[in-house]
């Protein structure tokens, strides 16, 4: 279904998907990581996320090329504790470790009622919703964490300390699909920032600051010196909790240590990732029907007064792109076609 668009090209999601295992496996991806790599971008493009769509082929393609991403690593699975699993990710990108950790995190969680699975030594350039949507459909409450690179300034200064710092959360609902967030820690993500710059378009200038630590509106100013954390010190504070979480508590790095094990090479972020699962069954029992009722009244009289729960968007995003596929725009498309082996 591809064709000219007014603002660029159409595609398919089957398209979208195809043309991103082609470019990972051309990049020199093992066929596993690139499948599993390439369903996170058409999760993007399919629910109208640009900023962690198919853009995100070019992110993956430069870490690939810098050495930053082992493109064979086979994730090696352990079990620490009952209700704990570890996956060493032997620096692969994320994708590939979360899935061969989830049945057992999910098995786990519904033996014990809460269990944790850690991501150690994988590499991170996507959204998290596509994970904890997964743990939701499965009738499972989910929480996910990850640290980045250090570019966010704690509140009330303007050197970098923190990464985007991510938190992403998942509740599964009967009859419809799961209540979902996922948000940066910063007050955007460093994607949207990127492709700001690409366009040539300023930022707000409550985005971040230039290298001299000055407030700028120009976005590569902002990818060179620091961006800034959302809701001041309260986003500030759960940056700092994203850090603890899946850094030290599990072994991992820091935002910081992220950057510095980079080395100047430009690539995506690497260290670890905390999942955190729970049953509802686990803690309710048979009481588990009346005490979800409750939740959906919740959401009920959120949507009773006009409000918008998050994922909504998403949802109806996604409802269009199944069936009218998605435009790509004509200089991101390409570039991505520069990277296709072959054209």
């Amino acid at each position: 279904m591809t064709d000219a668009h007014v603002d660029g090209v159409r595609l398919t999601l089957d398209e979208v998907r195809t043309l991103a295992r082609r470019v990972l496996l051309g990049a020199g991806l093992s066929r596993a990581h690139a499948e599993a790599v390439a369903e996170t971008m058409v999760a993007g493009e399919r629910d109208g996320c640009a900023s962690h769509g198919i853009y995100r082929l070019l992110v993956a393609a430069n870490s690939i090329a810098k050495g930053v991403v082992a493109v064979d690593a086979e994730p090696v699975v352990s079990e620490p504790a009952r209700a704990l699993v570890r996956v060493d990710g032997g620096g692969g990108f994320a994708q590939l470790a979360f899935e061969r950790g989830r049945q057992r995190l999910a098995e786990k969680a519904r033996a014990y009622g809460i269990a944790a699975l850690a991501l150690n030594n994988v590499v991170h350039f996507a959204a998290l919703w596509p994970e904890v949507e997964a743990l939701a459909e499965e009738g499972l409450v989910a929480l996910v964490v990850t640290p980045s690179h250090a570019w966010v300034a704690p509140a009330g200064g303007t050197q970098p300390v923190f990464g985007t710092n991510p938190i992403a959360f998942g509740w599964p609902r009967a009859g419809g699909p799961p209540f979902v967030f996922d948000f940066a820690t910063s007050a955007v993500a460093r994607g949207e920032i990127e492709l700001h710059r690409r366009a040539g378009k300023p930022v707000p200038d409550d985005w971040g600051y230039d290298a001299d630590g000055q407030p700028t509106t120009d976005a590569a100013a902002v990818l060179s010196g620091a961006m800034r954390t959302f809701g001041g010190h309260k986003g500030s504070a759960l940056a700092a909790m994203v850090e603890l979480l899946a850094g030290p508590l599990i072994g991992d790095m820091t935002s910081r240590g992220s950057l510095e094990a980079d080395a100047g090479r430009g690539g995506s972020p690497i260290g670890g990732e905390l999942i955190i699962a729970i049953d509802p069954v686990g803690f309710l029992g048979d009481a588990v029907a009346e005490h979800l009722a409750r939740a959906e009244a919740m959401f009920g009289a959120i949507e009773a007064q006009g409000a918008r729960l998050p994922s909504q968007r998403r949802y109806a995003a996604r409802a269009r792109s199944v069936t009218e596929g998605v435009v790509i725009p004509a200089a991101l498309y390409r570039d991505i076609m520069a990277l296709v082996p072959g054209e």
